[in-house]
């Protein structure tokens, strides 16, 4: 008996990798549980994201791209693979960073300094946009307004004009950015939790805005988290992981929580929920909201004014809710809010993204 277990430890202790079988394991893939060593996970998880580009036709040999870059660990992984993909497959790029700072003390101020010496350490031409510039708010500033109940609704509609401005100032074709499986299986999840038809139809869209200013692009499409923070972890690269101080009670960290826990149950649940999102069909007498153009800004909007707009319209009249759960467009300059509007401070409304470019 004890000859047995002796045999049985000597074979476990012995055990290869599945793809070379001569290197002994390091990890156990949770997209495929495969037991691999380091350089196998870095070959397969290179070549995933590449053929995801390939299969996609995601860019064009010339192409200016611009990589929104947060210093957080996705962007910092899509920096540094896309960079060395970039040279090995001669796909012809030009590749830049582009980062938002939001203005929030003791996270983004921290998160920028990466962001910096990952310009300097692969090389990539960098652009900050900060919102104080676009908005003349920081999320600092709107924080101390609104309260922590609501802010990431500002921040991440400002967050989402400001990269397509920043874009626009480096005159690149595309932009590409770190979402990962986790995080488009939330967002599946989120838009049904909604009834946000709209966005449930495009969300799991791995380019998306091709009717817009700037196509976005998602090459960790179908890249699970786990496998980023292993990549990001052996390679040894420099990025920041705080999380931000605003977010601790963000609604979108709920649907996160419940799909890691379904992750661990069946590690393909993540992507089941992508396939099933791609398979949703709209049914044709589902009335669609009509892609236009703000009338005060220029940005895309489906309604009269876009969400940034009335948000900002808020803030500046000193009424921070007066674009929190309204529909798009319901503060267009009318009355609806004057008696609200002439007990707060008269303040000169700065245009949203009026950034000179």
């Amino acid at each position: 008996m004890e000859a047995s277990e002796a045999k049985s430890k000597r074979a476990g202790g012995s055990r290869l990798c599945c793809i070379c079988n001569k290197r002994r394991p390091v990890l156990k893939r949770p997209k495929t549980l495969q037991q691999i060593c380091r350089e196998c996970f870095y070959e397969v998880f290179e070549e995933e994201i590449h053929q995801v580009i390939v299969q996609n036709r995601l860019f064009k040999s010339g192409e200016r791209v611009a990589i929104g870059a947060s210093g957080g660990k996705d962007s910092t992984v899509l920096a540094y693979v896309l960079s060395e993909l970039n040279r090995r497959h001669n796909y012809g790029l030009d590749l830049f960073l582009l980062s938002i700072d939001e203005g929030i003390t003791g996270y983004r101020d921290d998160s920028l300094e990466t962001v910096k010496r990952n310009e300097v350490q692969y090389g990539l031409p960098l652009q900050i946009v900060s919102y104080k510039d676009l908005y003349g708010w920081t999320m600092d500033d709107i924080v101390k307004m609104i309260g922590l109940k609501n802010n990431c609704t500002f921040c991440g509609v400002f967050r989402r004009q400001a990269l397509d401005r920043g874009a626009t100032l480096l005159k690149v074709d595309k932009l590409v950015t770190g979402h990962n499986a986790d995080d488009i299986a939330e967002t599946v999840l989120l838009n049904i939790l909604r009834g946000d038809i709209a966005r449930l139809s495009r969300c799991t869209s791995i380019t998306t805005g091709e009717d817009g200013p700037i196509p976005r692009c998602k090459p960790f499409k179908y890249t699970y988290e786990k496998e980023i923070v292993m990549y990001a972890y052996f390679k040894k690269l420099d990025y920041f992981s705080t999380e931000c101080i605003y977010s601790p009670n963000a609604y979108r960290g709920f649907a996160r929580e419940f799909i890691k826990d379904l992750e661990r149950l069946r590690p393909r649940a993540i992507l089941d929920i992508i396939k099933s999102g791609e398979d949703f069909r709209i049914a044709t007498t589902t009335k669609m909201p009509e892609q236009g153009t703000c009338e005060r800004c220029g940005y895309i909007s489906s309604q009269k004014w876009c969400k940034a707009c009335v948000l900002l319209e808020g803030l500046n009249r000193g009424l921070p809710k007066m674009g929190i759960g309204r529909p798009r467009g319901s503060v267009n300059g009318d009355n609806k809010h004057t008696k609200a509007g002439s007990t707060a401070k008269s303040i000169e409304s700065k245009q949203c993204g009026s950034l000179d470019f």
